[in-house]
């Protein structure tokens, strides 16, 4: 199965190494000069500096030559950029090739999550081979071989189970899923969640506090996708605890990153401008608060987060207002 990877940040590019363990892959990047670098040097000198990477990957500039002969398409692009980029190339995308998204956000003006835009874009394209590949998945820790694993989400079994395949390894485990709705939502949740993480990180609090954090933010997340349509036990798996605890504990979390600096006092502008890489937590907020006003689902973590991120609120009076909420039963841990 010939894949392209569009997209060569730093998930964009371990994907791809995954494949081309294999096999050899296309690795679309956005900058000539990028492209080359990963061509001649084996190594992503801007996104993953140290990391050795398939002799396999054949890197490019041109959109249109990643995609030739493509028989699956992985979209390794962020959220906002992802119907732009895919409307410039959507008509060489045959309509029952599989195609995968690894962005983890919602459009933030139509609050459309990633397989809904594919969609949208694609209207001729079919719905039940476009999804996710999701999970506790660090990029630097990928392709460094240390053991993890992850979840194909497509409605089309067959076909989740052919690209299971492309991208099992010993050191890289695959499960498939059917709930599309539920394992993409986790994604985009949680993001939010990592913030709120790393900013409790930043104020030096231990791990009482993550603890609590985590298992709030899991009930949280649970709630709204529950409510989106996916169903409760996706969140209690690889897609959402699992991705949930790995970026809210990791300081590799370009989110964690950002709450980690926002809890040491740094401004949002600041922190942004010291990182090369979309922190997809900021952008996703607003679109995650309006869904969550959308289904009228409580959601006080995120919207400390968004008062901090946009209201110029403390991370310490975020804290306080979220520990000062009025008690209530738990719930069974969706409460």
């Amino acid at each position: 199965m010939r894949v392209a990877v569009i997209g060569a940040g730093s998930w964009g590019t371990a994907v791809a190494n995954i494949v081309g363990a294999k096999q050899p892959v296309a690795l679309w990047a956005r900058r000539p000069d990028l492209a080359n670098a990963i061509n001649k040097t084996n190594a992503n000198p801007d996104y993953l500096p140290g990391y050795e990477l398939s002799p396999q990957i054949d890197a490019t500039s041109d959109l249109q030559a990643a995609l030739t002969g493509a028989e699956a398409v992985v979209m390794g692009v962020p959220s906002h950029v992802f119907r732009s980029v895919l409307e410039t190339v959507g008509t060489q995308i045959s309509s029952d090739t599989p195609l995968l998204s690894l962005a983890k956000g919602v459009e933030r003006e139509s609050l459309m999550r990633m397989t809904e835009v594919a969609a949208d874009v694609l209207p001729d394209h079919r719905s039940d081979r476009i999804g996710v590949l999701t999970g506790p998945n660090l990029a630097k820790e990928i392709v460094a071989g240390q053991p993890a694993a992850t979840v194909i989400a497509m409605k089309d079994g067959e076909a989740a189970e052919a690209l299971q395949q492309v991208f099992i390894s010993p050191s890289f485990r695959v499960y498939t899923n059917d709930d599309v709705i539920g394992s993409e939502a986790a994604g985009a949740l949680k993001n939010v969640m990592a913030i709120a993480a790393g900013m409790a990180h930043g104020l030096g609090f231990g791990d009482n506090t993550m603890a609590t954090l985590i298992t709030r933010a899991l009930a949280e997340l649970t709630r709204l996708g529950i409510a989106m349509g996916g169903r409760p036990l996706t969140f209690a798996g690889l897609a959402g605890m699992g991705d949930l605890i790995a970026t809210c504990m990791s300081s590799q979390s370009r989110n964690h990153t950002v709450g980690f600096g926002l809890g040491q006092g740094k401004k949002l502008d600041e922190i942004i401008a010291e990182m090369n890489q979309v922190a997809e937590g900021v952008k996703s907020t607003p679109g995650i608060l309006a869904l969550a006003d959308r289904y009228d689902i409580e959601m006080p973590i995120a919207v400390q987060v968004a008062r901090v991120l946009f209201e110029g609120a403390s991370p310490a009076d975020a804290l306080a207002n979220l520990m000062g909420r009025e008690a209530k039963p738990e719930m069974h841990g969706i409460g």
